[in-house]
């Protein structure tokens, strides 16, 4: 792929401040997407079970179908992207978003809950990171890293923003119209930016003269990534990853209770997350340009593995417990970048939205399924000991499937010169 400082229509990249407003408005709309679908779900979900008389684990396959729908839908929305539809598909994606919250909030039985979450789940994935990281990629190819890092660390505050504004809307207004106005947000704000910000569409692609020779470079590089052994060691790496993070987020809070940890350092522990993920996001952004991304990366898959050996052993300390929210945050953080950089610097970034959606299948299908495997873990132990290890022994996994990865790509680099 051509390395042009262009837009998706073939017209020239505009100027500097056009494109500091294209990602501030990319950032800002990853924001509220976030915000109002994956992180409301936890402050809706009690509320909701109380009004309904819902039973915890209904509510929450609800939300691990979410995720396997958006899993089984990543490559196709991908490779939609690589063929210039990057516009269509975010906005439709924030359209579906709205509509399914809309349902969400009139729903009056577990089927329409369901519905709704399948729904969230395919809108999950055309509006969330891999999409935008894919027409960033495709739009900016000499500045794509700097973008994506810019995008994510604003999205980071997601958290920061919306779980205080949906508590503050459900205290005074009830789950129902929290839920109307999260899709109303979807629709004054994401939709709007979407349609502006993104200039990629099926009638942008066919005006170009290299519209099908540039399709073809994306399909081919698409069934080239699966004869190679570096993405097959991303997808490991990713989805080990993606699974011990799942099941430490969900089971986190319990963990520590039944360690007797005290509710002040729990709170304490639980706040410190999010800060650290922004922190480490700031500090990529700030010196990341000059140090390689896998050198970066290595960093990262060595934080998570150590941050969970530092809970293993924390007790009750309460200084240990947020040195492990710290290294933990940090190394979330820092992945997410990763997550939307290594592909194009371990391999190209033709074909990169089909590429990202295909190690995208198995992350998010780990994400669905991680939660509930700890708690049957949890179950057949009587304790999270046993759940502690299993996740430091696959973080490890991660960590040398990465490794794996890095030595592939320079070997390819070495046999191809």
């Amino acid at each position: 792929m051509s390395n042009r400082s262009e837009s998706a229509s073939g017209n020239p990249a505009p100027a500097d401040s056009e494109d500091k407003l294209i990602t501030w408005a990319l950032a800002l709309a990853q924001l509220v997407s976030w915000g109002s679908v994956y992180y409301s779900f936890s402050l809706l979900v009690v509320p909701m079970e109380q009004s309904m008389g819902w039973g915890r684990t209904s509510t929450n396959a609800a939300l691990s179908v979410g995720l396997l729908v958006s899993g089984f839908v990543a490559y196709p929305i991908g490779r939609w992207i690589d063929h210039g539809l990057g516009r269509r598909v975010m906005a439709v994606g924030s359209v579906i978003a709205a509509a399914m919250l809309l349902l969400w909030a009139g729903a009056q039985s577990l089927t329409l809950l369901f519905v709704a979450w399948i729904g969230l789940g395919i809108s999950m994935a055309a509006t969330f990171y891999d999409p935008v990281f894919a027409v960033v990629t495709h739009r900016y190819p000499r500045s794509f890293r700097t973008k994506i890092t810019l995008i994510t660390l604003v999205a980071g505050f997601a958290s920061t923003v919306f779980i205080p504004l949906t508590q503050l809307l459900v205290g005074s207004v009830g789950w129902r119209t929290s839920l109307v106005v999260l899709a109303a947000l979807n629709l004054v704000v994401c939709l709007p930016i979407h349609v502006m910000a993104i200039r990629s569409s099926r009638t942008d692609a066919r005006s170009r003269p290299e519209s099908r020779d540039v399709k073809l470079a994306n399909d081919a590089a698409t069934r080239r990534a699966l004869r190679t052994p570096t993405f097959w060691a991303l997808a490991v790496c990713f989805t080990a990853y993606y699974a011990t993070f799942a099941a430490l987020t969900f089971h986190l809070v319990p963990l520590m209770v039944e360690r007797g940890v005290s509710n002040a350092v729990l709170v304490t522990t639980m706040a410190l997350i999010g800060p650290a993920q922004v922190a480490a996001r700031a500090v990529w952004f700030t010196f990341g340009r000059t140090i390689h991304v896998s050198t970066i990366g290595i960093i990262v898959v060595t934080l998570f593995p150590l941050s969970t050996i530092i809970l293993i052993t924390a007790g009750h300390s309460a200084a240990l417990l947020w040195l492990f929210a710290l290294c933990y945050g940090a190394a979330n953080g820092m992945m997410t970048i990763l997550r939307g950089t290594i592909v194009q610097d371990l391999m190209w970034t033709e074909g990169y939205g089909a590429v990202s959606g295909m190690l995208s299948f198995p992350s998010n299908i780990a994400k669905g399924i991680a939660p509930i495997a700890a708690a049957g873990i949890w179950n057949l132990t009587h304790g999270y000991v046993v759940v502690e290890w299993t996740v430091f022994l696959v973080s490890i996994l991660s960590a040398i499937a990465f490794l794996v990865a890095v030595r592939a790509s320079r070997h390819a680099a070495l046999s191809s010169t």
